[in-house]
């Protein structure tokens, strides 16, 4: 295994413990150690993404989601009007 695929895999590793925290943090919000343990994760995420972009080029992705509950400020499926077919 090269090094990109290593530090590729180590990027997912993280990325799929932030996935599971948020998981965890939508059914327990008020879980202090946990939020404290993402907040980390995803630091560790952006530290990772920064080495390999610097060494291999951009991964492609951006995302400037800073709050966990971002997913909730957008319109929702029956809040977007539909365009009228012409």
């Amino acid at each position: 295994m090269s090094e990109q695929e290593k530090l590729l895999r180590q990027i997912n590793s993280y990325r799929f413990m932030a996935w599971e925290l948020h998981i965890f943090l939508d059914t327990h919000p008020n879980d202090c150690e946990a939020a404290k343990k993402i907040a980390e994760t995803r630091t560790k995420i952006d530290e990772l993404v920064r080495k390999y972009e610097d060494a291999y080029g951009p991964m492609g992705e951006t995302s400037n989601q800073t709050s966990r509950w971002a997913w909730v400020s957008g319109p929702w499926p029956w809040e977007i009007e539909e365009e009228a077919d012409n």
